[in-house]
């Protein structure tokens, strides 16, 4: 017996690795690449200093390189690149993997947020954090209590003919298709050829992920691919989310929102932004004091009163 025909053997009683796995193995190829190629008799500053030259040039070329067989082994001869399409469809199967035992909520409980926020200003760097919570009514009728950048606001009941863009209900959210292609049809909200029907769909998938963040089963994974298809998405390597840990972005051009990754596990973190406040100068309002903020959540459940913790 050969070694190729032995090596193939011992594949075979190899269980097929998740997805999760996968993306772990992949950065640690990564990182084993990188270990491999520095010289031993350099010094720690020198490389470090050529780890961040390679990792920029990686990205300028398109995404870090790992070795991806079709099978999820590696092999040199194939070498594909980490797009923005693949990290949001890696990030799709890890959230459908998550959503074992995922408790179902009724109408009468509400819906827990714990969210911390951190805005960091241009001029001056100068850092602003809160940690909001909220109580959302799960079917709208009842009041709801809401924190947001540290103030609270008593929401009253949903109106008879009032509705909120995207829906915080839980059962109007049960009725949103977790079909990529049906869903990225909603995000839009306007006819697809439509120069700007990117762009809204982008826009509403951020207000989607920054509502209540218990969802219907397959809604999240499915808002992840339906992004994935949009032509113009990219990433960006050198986020941080609100707790400080370091990610990989995905935006969309001309798009002030971003999501945020962890980029060992392709677990979702939260959104990153760009804003500014408005101040009067002579006599006008003028956007000035720019800034970015990231929010990122820390829970989320589902509990039977106001003030009442998972």
């Amino acid at each position: 017996m050969d070694d190729l025909t032995a090596l193939r053997e011992l594949h075979d009683d190899v269980p097929q690795l998740t997805d999760d796995a996968r993306a772990a193995a992949r950065v640690r190829l990564q990182r084993a690449v990188l270990q491999e190629r520095r010289p031993h008799a350099l010094s720690r500053r020198l490389m470090l200093r050529a780890t961040v030259a390679g990792t920029a040039a990686a990205a300028v070329a398109g995404g870090i390189v790992v070795a991806v067989g079709r099978d999820g082994g590696t092999d040199a001869s194939r070498m594909t690149p980490l797009s923005a399409e693949r990290l949001l469809r890696t990030a799709a199967s890890r959230s459908r993997s998550s959503e074992t035992g995922l408790r179902i909520p009724r109408d009468d409980q509400y819906l827990y947020t714990k969210t911390y926020i951190t805005r960091t200003y241009v001029k001056g760097k100068r850092t602003k954090t809160w940690t909001d919570q909220s109580w959302m009514s799960v079917d709208g009728r009842k009041p709801s209590w809401r924190e947001e950048y540290g103030k609270v606001h008593h929401d009253p009941p949903l109106g008879k003919h009032e509705v909120r863009w995207p829906p915080t209900e839980y059962a109007e959210l049960a009725k949103w298709p977790t079909d990529p292609d049906k869903l990225l049809d909603v995000l839009r909200m306007a006819d697809k050829d439509s120069p700007t029907a990117g762009r809204m769909a982008f826009v509403n998938a951020c207000m989607l992920m920054m509502g209540p963040r218990v969802m219907p089963p397959g809604l999240e994974a499915a808002t992840f691919e339906a992004v994935a298809k949009l032509p113009g998405i990219k990433l960006d390597h050198h986020d941080v989310d609100a707790l400080g840990r370091h990610g990989i972005g995905v935006s969309y051009p001309k798009v002030s929102f971003s999501f945020v990754f962890d980029p060992k596990t392709y677990a979702y973190l939260g959104l990153r932004l760009k804003g500014s406040s408005p101040e009067k100068i002579d006599g006008a309002w003028r956007q000035t004091h720019w800034y970015y903020e990231m929010r990122g959540l820390q829970e989320s459940g589902v509990v039977d009163r106001i003030g009442q913790l998972p």
